[in-house]
């Protein structure tokens, strides 16, 4: 008799002992653990003296460039943004719906009914009633109990509980997201100021060439050629400002979408301030840090983890039903007389369903889980593999672009020495107005350039804290307000179980 009920077990839960059903839980369907993934051993720069190897510290990354008003930006759409409050509440509807879950552990079917009757019996029945005419009161309770023999419900919770953690990651995936969004927009915005303030400056030296032309054209000492191609040169800066201008102004707009609020003009705001800028070396510790550290990469996980608990639940399928029920109800023609002991009656006793002529369809049904846990395997993997390509990527813009600034602000600082001498040779008829016009244009093109380097530095440097998952920890914060209740947005609910990875083989 025992080794009949181990062989039945064993083929229950695809178990291949009693003990292994024991260590599963009482629980058919494959136990969790993370998947796993190919990260790299070091980054390609990890040689740069301008990075560490050092964990990081991204919590609040923002405050690197020591900027106020980003930092105000930063915590203000934090407490605003609608993005973020959808995410929230997404967070209260997984909660809501895995208390729904955890509620099928107990009696599934529970109610209370009561009804009246008046009744009028036929006379010429085969065996007629003394009473034809009769009342009939009824009331009782009754429940049925399916028992979690096989661990339906309990892996319907675990799933249950691997999308809560996953809602919550996504919450902090979508604040990574803001948080690099407000700093984004924030780095154009400033780098456009940068850009109209080179071309204003220009504008005006190229004013003063135009003014200086014409004087010498008015004067016989040069022809119309010269103030021909000073006003080409000047009407030329000149255009570059107006996309400049709307660049700002769109990037402004943002920031109040980012906000919350319907746009606006910010400059209260926002004041007047230089390009964001940080220390040139950054702490990005190692790729196997981004496992832990980015919101998405745990999301997918939980999704995986999620998906594995299904497994069981279709397993479970396959199996017996064991099942309680039971009533108790009341039964009176009077009223006065319904909750006496005489009235009283009820039922009792244990119940199984077994659908053996379904088993196609289950089958299926767990074969169907299995595939889209591989499925969601894989766009873990996927996750893993771009949020290493992201980091890098932002990494090495971030390093370039500090190269390229540093040639570009040597280029500019010529430009500007060149143009104050050519503009004196021209001054004193020993160079012609074709040399100062390539100067100027030299230098108008270099000082733009080097604006939207500067910017660029700062705008990788923001995308490489949003690679290496930084920012979502403000959350924690607790002397930040959060857009829920402060026990609403917390940690996850658990950590995904570590043994053995479930495998096509592994379900049945």
């Amino acid at each position: 008799m025992r080794g009949t009920l181990v062989i039945l077990l064993a083929c229950a839960t695809g178990c291949t002992s009693l003990h292994d059903y024991v260590r599963h839980g009482f629980k058919v369907g494959p136990n969790f653990s993370s998947p796993k993934a190919v990260v790299a051993d070091a980054w390609i720069d990890a040689g740069n003296p301008n990075v560490s190897s050092e964990p990081t510290d991204a919590a609040a990354w923002w405050r690197t460039f020591g900027d106020p008003t980003l930092d105000s930006l930063i915590c203000d759409a934090y407490r605003q943004n609608l993005t973020l409050r959808a995410a929230g509440l997404r967070i209260l509807e997984a909660r809501a719906q895995r208390a729904i879950v955890v509620g099928e552990l107990f009696p599934q079917s529970q109610q209370l009914d009561g009804s009246y009757s008046r009744n009028n019996a036929s006379a010429n029945a085969a065996n007629p009633i003394p009473n034809r005419f009769y009342n009939d009161w009824t009331a009782g309770a009754g429940f049925a109990w399916e028992l979690d023999f096989w661990g339906q419900f309990r892996r319907a919770i675990e799933s249950a509980d691997a999308q809560l953690n996953a809602t919550m990651y996504n919450y902090d995936d979508v604040l990574v997201l803001l948080l690099s969004d407000v700093a984004n927009n924030y780095v154009t915005l400033r780098t456009a100021e940068q850009r109209i303030r080179y071309a204003r400056k220009n504008v005006e030296i190229q004013q003063g060439s135009l003014h200086l032309t014409e004087l010498k054209f008015s004067n016989g000492a040069t022809t119309r050629l010269d103030v021909t191609q000073a006003q080409s040169n000047l009407s030329q800066t000149q255009a570059t400002i107006p996309p400049l201008v709307a660049l700002r102004r769109q990037a402004a707009n943002q920031l109040c979408i980012l906000l919350a609020k319907p746009p606006h003009d910010l400059e209260q705001v926002l004041g007047e301030r230089d390009i964001p800028a940080a220390s040139p070396m950054v702490a990005i510790g190692v790729p196997a840090d981004l496992l832990r550290r980015r919101p998405d990469i745990r999301r997918a996980e939980c999704e995986v983890a999620a998906q594995s608990a299904q497994i069981g639940v279709a397993t479970a399928a396959l199996y017996p039903h064991f099942s309680i029920a039971g009533s108790i109800y009341y039964d009176a023609a009077n009223f006065k007389d319904l909750f006496t002991g005489s009235s009283a009656g009820g039922t009792v006793g244990p119940t199984f369903r077994w659908d053996v002529l379904n088993y196609g369809r289950l089958l299926n049904g767990v074969r169907l889980q299995d595939a889209r846990f591989q499925e969601l395997v894989i766009q873990y993997q996927n996750t893993v593999l771009r949020a290493n390509a992201e980091a890098e990527n932002a990494l090495v813009g971030f390093l370039q672009a500090q190269q390229q600034v540093k040639f570009l602000a040597t280029s500019v600082q010529a430009a500007e020495q060149s143009l104050g001498l050519v503009e004196q040779q021209y001054n004193e008829g020993r160079a012609d107005f074709n040399r100062v016009f390539n100067v100027q244009q030299t230098l108008t093109q270099q000082e733009d350039q080097l604006a939207v380097a500067r910017g660029s530095v700062s705008q990788n440097l923001v995308q490489l804290y949003k690679a290496l998952g930084g920012g979502w920890q403000i959350r924690l914060d607790g002397a930040a307000a959060t857009p829920l209740d402060a026990g609403d947005v917390t940690q996850p609910a658990q950590e995904p179980a570590e043994p053995t990875t479930p495998t096509p083989d592994a379900t049945l």
